[in-house]
């Protein structure tokens, strides 16, 4: 004789005084669970790509400068422009470039910074690229 072969053939019990529990709830109750919370998170952030800001080169610089003092002297016109740029990443290093289209509401050569009519604010230093 074995050490369950007493309770081995007996019925299930079923409870007369609770219903039975829905299979939904019951696999509730066997459900994977996060024992490590944001861990998941974690592996998202450190998985996630930023890239490196690209350094230009003199005739670059050159040509964006041109382009800004194009965009200076029209400034009561409001060009519409397509502004290419580099936005640093908050939690990681580097970032990534970010194309951007609007009409430009000020050009700061005192802070070095463009300023578009839906306040978006663009350092000189990030620009890779401006269309006019």
């Amino acid at each position: 004789m074995n050490k369950y072969d007493d309770i081995i053939n007996m019925p299930h019990h079923v409870s007369k005084i609770r219903k039975p529990m829905s299979l939904q709830n019951r696999s509730a109750q066997f459900a994977p669970f996060s024992a490590l919370t944001g861990y998941d998170e974690k592996i998202k952030e450190v998985a996630r790509e930023t890239s490196i800001k690209i350094e230009l080169d003199e005739g670059i610089k050159l040509m964006l400068n041109e382009k800004l003092c194009l965009i200076k002297n029209d400034i009561k016109l409001r060009p519409k422009v397509t502004i290419t740029y580099f936005v640093r990443d908050n939690k990681k290093r580097g970032g990534y470039y970010k194309t951007i289209t609007g009409n430009v509401k000020v050009v700061d050569e005192v802070y070095k910074r463009i300023i578009l009519i839906d306040n978006t604010i663009i350092s000189f230093d990030n620009i890779i690229d401006i269309k006019l």
